[in-house]
């Protein structure tokens, strides 16, 4: 449900490069892959999958994930940043950056690795965290100097306490992408609803799962609540 709106675009660029690609099988990286949310589905349909993760313990989830899925999925620890030593250029079909940006030293170094991995007419697909939701969600617990607090920081942040370094707007990731050289496709919202919803609302009422991820879906790229998802979610190819 927390997720509806990045696999169907997901699975909509899987299509569209096995066609141009002429091959079914593609070979996906998914930097800060962490234990396999995407990396033993995208496994299970076929594709050669390799994560990247500088945790250990995160890889070793991974593997068991896998391995109970009946799957092979490659796992290398190491960081987003260092991608282009870790695997060779020009591998890839398609490329994960999910809740990556946020954390590396340089979110520019990352993606400028990340688009030498891919092949030409290949994807990456960006899931960032959005700093308007952030705001929105310390205000609706009652933090208001800190929700204040994310709309004036530039880094999208509400003190030092906030554990994530570096949220983007919808506009501001798409900057970002541009300036590695990407070809940028429009910005969606992920979770508009899904992060504000009572899940009493949704687990006591029969259909209720389905229609919260029917209006995710029609609310992704509607350009007001967009905006105040709380993850922003882009697909760039390389030209």
């Amino acid at each position: 449900m927390r997720t509806a709106v990045v696999w169907d675009a997901l699975r909509a660029v899987l299509a569209e490069r096995a066609g141009s690609a002429g091959r079914g099988v593609l070979d996906i990286v998914d930097a800060g892959g962490g234990t396999g949310g995407f990396a033993v589905p995208l496994a299970e349909l076929g594709h050669n999958v390799t994560v990247v993760d500088p945790s250990p313990d995160s890889l070793a989830a991974l593997e068991r994930r896998a391995k109970e899925k009946g799957v092979g999925v490659r796992a290398i620890q190491g960081d987003a940043a260092d991608l282009g030593e870790l695997l060779p250029k020009d591998s890839a079909d398609l490329v994960l950056c999910h809740s990556v940006l946020e954390y590396v030293e340089d979110p520019i170094s990352a993606l400028t690795a990340v688009s030498g991995l891919l092949r030409h007419g290949g994807a990456v697909s960006v899931l960032a965290a959005n700093p308007v939701a952030s705001a929105l969600h310390r205000a609706l617990t009652g933090h208001f100097d800190e929700a204040l607090a994310v709309l004036d920081d530039p880094q999208g942040r509400w003190g030092d306490r906030d554990p994530t370094p570096r949220r983007f707007t919808p506009a501001a990731l798409s900057e970002l992408l541009a300036v590695t050289g990407l070809a940028v496709g429009p910005a969606l919202g992920v979770r508009v609803f899904a992060d504000l919803v009572p899940s009493r609302l949704v687990d006591g009422e029969p259909g209720a799962a389905a229609a919260l991820v029917a209006l995710e879906q029609a609310a992704a790229a509607h350009p007001v609540l967009r905006e105040i998802a709380s993850q922003v979610h882009i697909l760039a190819h390389k030209p």
